[in-house]
């Protein structure tokens, strides 16, 4: 969801709770809000509504954590089926190329384990390894429910060379669900994951105290 869904979401939670006798505080609705933004709002309506009709849990009022469940299943089933994604397009596709996943967690966890390119360069034997690695990275992430900065596009060996040359890379292959994947792109960012400076960038007081003590 993007901040113009809020009201609506808000709307949508408000009279789920009422539903159930209850009123929602706007505390209330802003944990809900940053427990299913990630979601896209036509499936967090469509698993309210599963929700007040099904026959063994609807009696009772809803949590966030329900509605994860009925929208993605258990963890391990995102990250199985986000491997599984990963898995083949590096077969179908390769490194060669840049891609753009309908899941932005998997550009995320890609870039933490090196990149797209560094997957080409691992064997057979260490594939297990890799989905494992992955599995426990993504995994991490959806058990937080964090939604981390990631890269728009995951770079193959095509567009870093023409890069470094000069010239203009190729529009990505869109591994997905297509229209989501677009939306990944957009919502992705060029700037670094990880700040890094040098500590003699540091300016300010601090900085002059700790070159007179070096002085001193």
């Amino acid at each position: 969801m993007t901040q113009d869904d809020y009201e609506e979401f808000a709307g949508m939670v408000g009279a789920i709770t009422e539903l159930y006798g209850r009123a929602a505080s706007e505390f209330a609705i802003t944990i809900w809000w940053g427990a299913l933004r990630q979601y896209d709002l036509s499936a967090v309506r469509q698993a309210f509504d599963r929700h007040v009709r099904n026959p063994d849990s609807g009696q009772f009022a809803p949590k966030p954590a329900d509605l994860i469940r009925m929208m993605g299943g258990t963890t391990q089933d995102s990250a199985l089926v986000a491997w599984a994604k990963v898995d083949r397009a590096l077969r179908v596709v390769g490194t060669y190329r840049s891609v753009a996943f309908d899941d932005a967690l998997v550009h995320r966890v890609l870039t933490e384990m090196g990149g797209w390119t560094a997957l080409g360069a691992k064997t057979e034997k260490e594939w297990p390894f890799v989905a494992k690695e992955f599995e426990n990275r993504y995994r991490g992430y959806r058990m937080r429910n964090e939604c981390p900065d990631y890269p728009p596009v995951l770079v193959g060996l095509a567009e870093a060379q023409n890069a470094q040359a000069g010239f203009r890379g190729e529009a990505p292959t869109l591994i997905g669900d297509q229209s989501l994947a677009q939306r990944v792109m957009a919502g992705g960012t060029a700037q670094p994951l990880i700040a890094m400076r040098s500590a003699g960038a540091l300016a300010g007081p601090a900085a002059s105290a700790q070159r007179m003590v070096g002085h001193g």
